[in-house]
């Protein structure tokens, strides 16, 4: 799959060898207008954003929060392995998700270095360290949240007592100036 290519840069450096992976992991935008979702797939690097794909490796929602990534993980190491370039975004998810040290563990597998027990070891331990972190950024989220709606319902309820406690005197008043205008019709009917 890797493959050199002479490039002409101009005459600068017109012989200059450099290597060429035809192959990308990378985002492909689908949704609406203003609601992206990507599906993150490898693609030959020569096709279009949206365009003709290799496979499909999973798929990121950043309309969430904390944003929505479902990744095939065996499968980006897979491509990782065989040379596949992630772009930059792609990179930073499949980071976020594990595929990158999974990858860099399979290196270390196939140096010696590391037993497949391991390094399976250690990818379980940062998955769990993960969720952990995911899990308490949704959790602060949702008590952020909470604790908003509290302060916003108890500032509702200020404003209608008070609102109400401005209407009752008003009512108060009304009816003490009705009662005097009733006694004092009564009293000069009584006089009559």
């Amino acid at each position: 799959m890797l493959s050199l290519r002479l490039i002409n840069n101009r005459g600068r450096e017109p012989y200059k060898l450099i290597k060429f992976m035809p192959v990308k992991i990378r985002l492909q935008r689908h949704g609406k207008k203003g609601k992206p979702y990507y599906w993150i797939v490898a693609a030959d690097a020569r096709s279009k954003r949206d365009g003709k794909y290799l496979e499909k490796l999973g798929a990121y929602n950043p309309n969430t929060n904390p944003a929505t990534v479902e990744l095939n993980v065996d499968g980006a190491v897979t491509w990782l392995q065989n040379g596949a370039q992630p772009t930059d975004t792609a990179r930073a998810i499949l980071s976020y998700k594990g595929a990158m040290l999974k990858n860099h563990l399979a290196g270390g597998v196939k140096k010696g270095a590391l037993t497949e027990e391991q390094a399976q070891a250690k990818f379980d331990a940062w998955l769990e360290e993960k969720a952990a972190k995911v899990q308490a950024k949704a959790d602060g989220l949702s008590k952020a949240e909470a604790k908003a709606k509290a302060e916003a319902l108890a500032a509702e309820k200020a404003v209608n007592e008070a609102r109400i406690a401005a209407a009752a005197p008003v009512v108060e008043e009304e009816t003490a100036e009705e009662a005097q205008a009733e006694g004092e019709a009564t009293a000069s009917n009584e006089e009559e």
